[in-house]
């Protein structure tokens, strides 16, 4: 296999359906996209394992919506891991790639090192909100953190809140040093009626599963698929070696699977001058003046880029009494740890 085959799918999302069973899915790749996520913090190890796999799973939800802005994940708990915050953005123009950005924000002082990474998390909830844009009203939905893993809580969440049987394997980790890859394959099995579970559901707490919205022959093909699914390894999801295309085959060619046009993804950011400005006009100037740093300025951070910031704070807030510089740019970028 050549270089160039092993990385064409990288920083992919591949959209497919399985004619027979009727269920689609989409196999996704993540790797220079990935490495610039980790790049902006040290994080220890489980931190990264939970954004890698948040990351991922955004990659694999955020193609599957027809989103015309962001679809953004939030996972809060009361663990040593407070927060995982990801947003994906849809292609601005037809063959653009969609950008994806995340950052985690946990104690370091009750953090487990070699601890298992969803367990730190603790209680809390997963939250999906769609954005559509400047005028249309965000949806979000919430589901109580349970399934031992993020995929877990996602494939709960679409039972829950959009009744669809969802399946989601994923694999991650370093692939040499502090270099990271992932890869996953979401299945979704296409609504044919409104679900028919009642009296709450299987999984975890009484919480819908996708064996609750589904009997008969649509129950056997998706039970079918799944154990198909679970034959498959972790250097096939993450790859270079296994193409996404050669992947389906090899699980699913009795299934008739048939791809469409893949979507590339990329690190992207959306932060600047002028949302931080936007974000601090609410503020009197004796607040602004409580931000101000005894250098005499004021100074903003985006957490998911580095991206740092400087402002005169007489530019700032809705009692300002400078105008804001024309082509402010801020005051570059740093990693943060």
């Amino acid at each position: 296999m050549t270089l160039g085959s092993r990385i064409a799918w990288d920083d992919t999302v591949l959209p497919f359906q399985l004619d027979r069973p009727d269920i689609r899915g989409r196999v996704a790749r993540l790797d220079g996209t990935l490495d610039r996520i980790l790049a902006q913090h040290a994080y220890p190890r489980p931190v990264e394992a939970l954004v890698a796999e948040a990351a991922l799973l955004t990659a694999l939800i955020g193609q599957t919506i027809k989103l015309r802005w962001r679809l953004s994940l939030q996972i809060r708990g009361d663990g040593p891991v407070r927060l995982i915050a990801t947003d994906y953005f849809a292609p601005q123009e037809a063959g653009a790639p969609a950008r994806i950005r995340a950052y985690a924000g946990f104690d370091a002082d009750r953090l487990d090192p070699d601890g298992e990474p969803f367990a730190q998390i603790g209680q809390g909830y997963l939250a999906l909100v769609i954005d559509q844009g400047r005028g249309m009203t965000p949806y979000q939905g919430i589901t109580p953190l349970s399934g031992g893993s993020l995929a877990g809580c996602a494939e709960t969440y679409f039972a829950q809140s959009e009744q669809l049987p969802t399946r989601f394997a994923l694999g991650y980790g370093p692939a040499g040093g502090r270099h990271w890859r992932a890869g996953g394959v979401m299945l979704q099995h296409m609504p044919k009626a409104a679900p028919h579970a009642a009296g709450g559901g299987s999984g975890e707490g009484g919480l819908l599963s996708a064996t609750d919205m589904l009997d008969g022959p649509a129950e056997e093909n998706w039970n079918r698929v799944n154990l198909l699914l679970d034959t498959v390894e972790k250097p096939e999801l993450t790859g270079p070696d296994v193409q996404a295309t050669e992947l389906l085959v090899r699980l699913f060619h009795e299934e008739g699977p048939r791809v469409f046009d893949p979507q590339p993804v990329t690190f992207g950011c959306t932060c600047s001058a002028e949302k931080v400005r936007q974000s601090l006009s609410i503020y009197a100037a004796a607040d602004i003046a409580a931000m101000t740093t005894p250098e005499g300025q004021v100074t903003a951070d985006c957490q998911f880029c580095g991206a740092h910031y400087v402002f005169d704070p007489a530019t700032l807030g809705f009692e300002a009494t400078k105008p804001a510089p024309r082509g402010e740019m801020g005051g570059g970028r740093r990693a943060r740890g």
